[in-house]
């Protein structure tokens, strides 16, 4: 015999079988972190649990006043189309807005708070609200109306859309939460990015100076810090803005400038703020596919200004990710990074004119070296031959040949005096035979022309290096000696050369008194050691000075040899 459960048994299972759904849908709804997605699956949870034809979210403005969001599910594009406007929050609606309460009805037209369905939206009767409410505030109301079955709904619909918009409550929440801490990670990882990239420029400063090195890491630091496809860097010539750097996809040709009035660029410039723009088709006076970069849709320009002063401007192309605009923490990122650039530019333009004025004044000292010695040697010397050849002309004939003998003499003496400044400027046995008998022919002459002893200790032989590294290496130690000679006081010198298969060394010691360091630990800003240091440079080697004040300094001079050479 077959036992028929009561009426009473089936409603007890009936609403464990929802309390277990209602769970079930509680514990998917608080694992969603997606609010977007959250807010979808919420309205689809509660026309599943009431068998409701139609499900909606009202979310309200900052007032609590009104919606300010209206989500619905159950509409056909068609009829959401035809009802236009989405709900703004009157009659039903506004009775929950002002009385946060759950409410159910069996004819929603029937209530004296009803205020009509605009044309084209479908009947509704039955209808069940809910408030939505997170930390003991209103958020908004879940709405139900027409049961998929024609009937009404009853009090258990009500109860589990009370419940669902609890849990409901829980997961929005939650997704907030998150979706704020997300946010601030962002925010601090994007703070970082900065930070890292404004302590590069920092120790750019430190260990930098060359411009075009700064250029080429500004851009590309800049570029990662924004994610940008391209980056280009310009700087101010006078009326014109020259194309100085670039990074990324952009491929701009040679020369490249934009004017500095009537350029976006040069608004932002002249202005001191940055410019967003997000479709570059309207934004922009100049298409940036002239620079290389066609298909750009959005940029963002951010002024370099030093002390008051512009520099130049950081233009970003396309921000690299879902959304191709730059945002506002992009561009609050891209200012501050550019204070630092800016900074590092500045100083890069210093030192560059500190070394041109340094490099003309070693100039002018080295020509006012030869004027000197051309005027008390040389023209000392031919003044004296030409008031012999004038007395031997006016004097006895008989003295005539004694007096010319004496022009002559002193003829060859001014004739050897010019070979050697001929030799000190180009001494022609470094071309002839190399840089070691070079070397060796110097450290006579100053021995006999200073009675500086120069023990010399070179290994190069009869090896030639390349032209320009044997030039290098005998003026450093011409220099070097004239130093010692002018300078130290000493008695006594070494000079010593080795060359490996890959590096030159040569080094010049002496026994004279030397000299302290400044503060910064630099020794020497003299015109030799500068013309010594550049020389390095030049070869892409180094120059060492060591030296104290208790006496005896060091010059030690490497360069690569991997640029050739017999």
């Amino acid at each position: 015999m077959i036992s028929i459960p009561a009426s009473g048994d089936r409603r007890a299972r009936r609403d464990a079988d929802r309390s277990r759904q209602l769970l079930q849908i509680g514990r998917a709804l608080t694992a969603e972190l997606d609010l977007d997605v959250l807010l979808r699956r919420i309205l689809e949870a509660a026309r599943e649990i009431c068998g409701a034809r139609y499900a909606a979210l009202g979310v309200l403005d900052e007032d609590r006043h009104g919606l300010a969001q209206f989500l619905t599910v159950g509409e056909d594009p068609a009829m959401h189309a035809a009802v236009g406007h989405l709900p703004r929050g009157r009659g039903i609606l506004q009775l929950l807005i002002d009385q946060p309460v759950p409410i159910r009805l069996e004819d929603v037209s029937q209530h004296p708070r009803s205020y009509g369905f605009p044309p084209g939206h479908p009947p509704m009767r039955g209808f069940l609200g809910a408030p939505v409410v997170i930390r003991d505030q209103a958020w908004g109301n879940l709405y139900l109306t027409e049961k998929r079955d024609g009937e009404d709904f009853d009090d258990e619909d009500l109860h589990s859309i009370v419940v669902l918009a609890e849990w409901a409550a829980i997961a929005i929440d939650n997704a907030r939460l998150f979706g704020t801490s997300e946010r601030s990670r962002v925010q601090l990882e994007h703070a970082v990015h900065s930070l890292q990239a404004a302590r590069d420029i920092a120790l750019a400063l430190g260990g930098e100076t060359e411009l075009d090195r700064i250029l080429s890491l500004i851009v590309t630091r800049a570029r990662s810090l924004v994610s940008a496809d391209s980056l280009l860097l310009w700087l101010l010539d006078g009326e014109v803005l020259h194309l100085a750097a670039h990074a990324g996809r952009a491929t701009p040709p040679a020369g490249a400038h934009v004017p500095l009035h009537g350029s976006t660029a040069g608004a932002a410039l002249l202005g001191g703020a940055p410019v967003r723009v997000d479709d570059v088709a309207t934004g922009l006076s100049w298409h940036p596919a002239g620079f290389g970069l066609s298909g750009a849709s959005s940029a963002l320009i951010v002024p370099l200004i030093f002390r008051g002063r512009g520099l130049g401007v950081l233009s970003a192309f396309d921000h690299v990710g879902p959304v191709a605009a730059f945002s506002a923490e992009d561009e609050r990122g891209l200012l501050a990074f550019a204070a630092s650039a800016a900074t590092a530019v500045a100083t890069a333009h210093t030192v560059e004119a500190q070394r041109l004025r340094q490099t003309i004044a070693a100039t002018e000292e080295e020509r006012g070296r030869w004027a000197r010695d051309l005027h008390d040697q040389t023209l000392q010397g031919l003044g004296a031959i030409k008031l012999a050849l004038s007395a031997a002309r006016r004097g006895d004939p008989a003295s005539t040949d004694e007096r010319l003998g004496v022009a002559i003499s002193q003829l060859e003496l001014e004739i050897g005096a010019l070979r050697g400044i001929i030799a000190d400027l180009r001494p022609p046995v470094l071309d002839e035979l190399g840089l070691e008998p070079a070397l060796r022919t110097l450290a006579a002459q100053v021995r006999e022309r200073d009675g500086l002893a120069v023990e010399l200790r070179l290994e190069l032989g009869d090896r030639r290096l390349d032209p320009e590294i044997e030039t290098i290496a005998y003026r450093v130690a011409q220099e070097a000696l004239t130093n010692v000679v002018k300078h130290a006081r000493a008695a006594r010198a070494w000079m010593s050369l080795h060359a490996s298969a890959t590096e030159l060394e040569l080094t010049l010691r002496d026994d004279g008194r030397g000299f302290r360091a400044d503060d910064s630990g630099h020794v020497g800003g003299g015109y030799g050691l500068l013309g010594m240091r550049e020389r390095a440079d030049i070869g892409a080697g180094a120059l060492r000075v060591q030296s104290t004040g208790a006496g005896g300094t060091t010059v030690t001079l490497t360069l690569p040899l991997g640029r050739g050479g017999p």
